[in-house]
């Protein structure tokens, strides 16, 4: 090979060789510097994710700190409504009702009623100031006069009530007290001026768990069962009519069925063979006994009442005993919308029990110490009313209603002329509540009575009333 040509590859082979190592080194600079741009930008994402971590990791305890703070404000708060719902229940609720004072529970209510009635009675005249002037009372019906009328009008019936509530031992123990102005008789000259009338008691008693202690409706009667009427009673003939002193137990037997027995107060009632007017003989020795089955269920209420008594008349050292005894069945069925009609029936039967019976229309017993040698010989007596109530609308309704009672004495024994023998009344009425509360009535009665020697008289009454309650 030529030496010039020789020359040309060796400096061409050198020039590789130096120029080799820069264009690796070039190279990997290049390189280098992708992998740093690399590594920065994963460095970069890196700080951002730490920075978000951090931003959440802050807003996370943030909202830790602020659901500690709600949950401690809202312990706080339960438990300052946990002490103020223990400071009220530890104090005494008023009632819905009425006041309190300390833990008793008062209440306050009756009704204002004024009543004017228009009466002919048919065979004589009633004295100045009796009470059948005022409302029905069958054994003050004239007998064995001419006609007569008479006009009456009075806020006697006008009733006021009492009732106390206090918890004792888990239970309630209440109380009741109740009068009116109807029963005492009217004072001499009431009507000339001002109209004064007495106060009369009606009802006392105190109640506690099953327990009834003091003057109430004797327990053979069922009040509930008294027809609607402008009277104060109504048929009164016809229905047993006491209250009185009573101690009453009350067992529950289930399925609405209570059975109540009680001790009431006894007194004997009599009249002579020649002497009609009741006689009030004290010296009673044991208590009356009754026992009566109650059901209840909704449209419906019946009783079974059965009534065991002795009679006693001593006096001077002499005198007799005699058992009286009786039987009552009653019922109130409600039906047609919204209940608003009703049937009520009651019957009563028994020997020496008049005094329970229409105001004591008949005596218990006869007792005459010269005729019958100081022997009681005891009266037997049927008694029982009727009445429908038809309800013409929500505030419109009527009562149509009858009663009869008859005494049967012993046979063979002189009775007084006077003595009264049956009687019975037939009703209807008219009542309207133009508001919640109010009352007002119209009604008319006829009435009849008849006494030992055959002698009948009869009523006749127009009676309009006002009720309110409250």
């Amino acid at each position: 090979m030529p030496k010039a040509r020789c020359r040309s590859w060796l400096i061409l082979l050198g020039a590789s060789a130096l120029v080799a190592p820069n264009l690796a080194h070039a190279q990997n600079a290049k390189t280098a510097t992708a992998r740093e741009q690399a590594l920065e930008e994963r460095l970069l994402r890196l700080e951002a994710e730490m920075a978000a971590l951090r931003a959440d990791l802050g807003a996370a305890r943030s909202e830790q700190a602020q659901t500690a703070a709600a949950a401690s404000q809202a312990a706080a708060r339960s438990e300052e409504t946990a002490t103020k719902l223990a400071t009220l229940e530890s104090r005494p609720t008023a009632p819905a009702e009425g006041f309190r004072v300390g833990g008793t529970s008062f209440k306050l209510g009756g009704f204002v009623k004024a009543v004017a009635s228009a009466t002919r009675f048919d065979d004589g005249m009633l004295a100045g100031g009796s009470l059948g002037k005022e409302f029905y009372l069958p054994q003050q019906i004239p007998v064995g006069g001419s006609a007569t009328r008479d006009f009456m009008a009075n806020a006697r019936q006008t009733r006021l009530f009492f009732t106390s509530s206090t918890p004792l031992g888990g239970k309630e123990l209440k109380s009741h007290i109740e009068f009116d102005f109807a029963l005492a008789t009217a004072p001499a000259g009431a009507q000339r001026a001002t109209n004064a009338y007495t106060p009369t008691l009606r009802r006392a008693f105190l109640t506690y768990d099953r327990f009834l202690v003091g003057q109430e409706w004797t327990t053979f009667q069922n009040p509930a069962l008294l027809p609607e009427s402008t009277d104060f009673v109504g048929p009164l003939e016809g229905t047993v009519f006491v209250r009185q002193m009573i101690v009453q137990y009350r067992q529950p037997l289930g399925q609405g069925l209570d059975l109540l027995l009680a001790l009431e107060n006894p007194q004997t009632e009599t009249v002579t063979t020649i002497n009609p007017v009741l006689s009030d003989n004290d010296q009673d020795r044991v208590p009356d006994l009754v026992a009566k089955l109650v059901y209840k269920k909704p449209n419906l209420d019946l009783h079974l009442a059965g009534l065991v008594r002795q009679l006693s008349v001593h006096d001077g050292g002499a005198g007799d005993d005699s058992l009286g005894w009786g039987l009552s069945a009653g019922g109130k069925f409600a039906f047609g919308p919204d209940g608003r009609h009703d049937i009520r029936l009651s019957a009563t039967y028994g020997n020496g029990i008049g005094r329970y019976l229409g105001l004591g229309y008949a005596p218990d017993a006869v007792f005459d110490r010269t005729a019958l040698g100081n022997r009681l010989l005891n009266v037997d007596n049927i008694a029982g009313f009727a009445s429908l109530k038809l309800g013409w609308t929500a505030n419109l309704r009527s009562t149509f209603a009858a009663g009869y009672q008859h005494a049967d004495y012993p046979d063979g024994i002189a009775i007084p002329g006077l003595a009264n023998v049956s009687a019975y009344s037939v009703a209807a009425n008219l009542f309207w509540s133009p508001v919640k509360n109010l009352d007002i009535g119209i009604e008319v009665r006829h009435a009849g009575r008849e006494v030992a020697s055959g002698l009948k008289g009869q009523m006749d009454r127009f009676e309009m009333a006002a009720k309110y309650t409250f």
